[in-house]
């Protein structure tokens, strides 16, 4: 016995095959079983073949016909939105853990800086989005200091980044993000807007968080961002501040309108602007959108292994 958490990724794309790539190099608790796509000659299980990992292209039928099945703890689910609610129902049901790098919702929202902790226990664990993944973690710093009213954040993305699944879920990322901005960034209100930048050469992701505040220190809400920022760059090195972040006093005398509250609102205006880079384990730097999704994951599926193996351990 290798001690270590078998685990299944579904979804032989970019995600898939970074978060594989992840496992492979980088991980302490982690073994890969099993690569599981849908074409047979997607360069995804092309590579795992090479690196000597199983594979199907089956979907999730041909996972359950491998050998390596019954051995599988953790899987990854790395499709789309519809996609995932029937590998959800049949994972679940064998009892393994679900990690789920689509909107689809079904578990809990987890951001592994902000409220990982609190769900190591649940089988289906969702990993928000991209976006959520880059602007929760601020939202929640200022959110530790001040009451935010309001929060707003645009992800902004090269498009060559944004594949099939990421652009038919992009409903789904908007409506995701903007739940998880309040469920877990603790702000009272919350918009998401995500931006496909067709730049060439491809820009990397870059973020734009907007929290209207009642109350705070503004020197507590710089440092509060500042150390969040500390705490993400553990499992996603190429996450880092623009900028210094930037705090306006909106006054009585020049009330801010803001749509979705229907109301004149005063307080600090806090700008925080993030771009986010890739490590290049298989995706180029630019594509820190798909990176910081595959991080979080790896980061989480880690802790819930290391909860796991401590259980078989007693």
């Amino acid at each position: 016995m290798s001690g270590l958490t078998k685990v299944a990724i579904i979804g032989s794309g970019n995600i898939g095959t970074d978060l594989m790539i992840k496992v492979l190099r980088t991980s302490t608790h982690l073994e890969m079983g099993a690569l599981v796509g849908i074409e047979a000659q997607s360069e995804g299980l092309g590579r795992a073949r090479r690196m000597g990992v199983v594979t199907t292209d089956a979907g999730i039928d041909g996972l359950q016909r491998l050998a390596v099945w019954p051995e599988i703890g953790i899987v990854f689910d790395a499709t789309s939105a519809a996609a995932h609610r029937q590998h959800n129902e049949v994972c679940i049901q064998a009892g393994k853990v679900m990690i789920d790098l689509t909107p689809a919702a079904i578990g809990p929202y987890v951001v592994p800086v902000v409220n990982g902790e609190e769900h190591l226990g649940a089988q289906n664990l969702n990993m928000v989005t991209c976006g959520g993944q880059a602007t929760i973690p601020i939202v929640a710093a200022v959110s530790s200091v001040a009451r935010v009213r309001y929060a707003e954040i645009v992800a902004s993305i090269a498009s060559k980044s944004a594949g099939p699944g990421t652009r038919a879920n992009i409903d789904e990322f908007t409506e995701t993000t903007t739940l998880a901005i309040t469920a877990v960034g603790g702000a009272e209100r919350g918009k998401a807007i995500i931006v496909l930048n067709p730049a060439e050469p491809p820009l990397i992701m870059r973020d734009t968080i907007y929290c209207l505040t009642e109350g705070g220190e503004p020197a507590e809400i710089e440092a509060a961002i500042e150390a969040m920022v500390t705490k993400v760059q553990a499992y996603v090195p190429g996450y880092r501040l623009k900028q210094k972040v930037q705090i306006e006093r909106i006054g009585d005398n020049a009330p801010l309108y803001i749509p979705d509250m229907g109301e004149l609102v005063t307080g600090l205006k806090v700008t925080t602007f993030l771009e986010v880079e890739g490590a290049g384990h298989y995706l180029p730097a630019y594509a820190g959108n798909l990176d910081i999704m595959t991080s979080a994951a790896l980061h989480t599926a880690e802790r819930i292994a290391g909860r796991l193996g401590k259980g078989l351990a007693a």
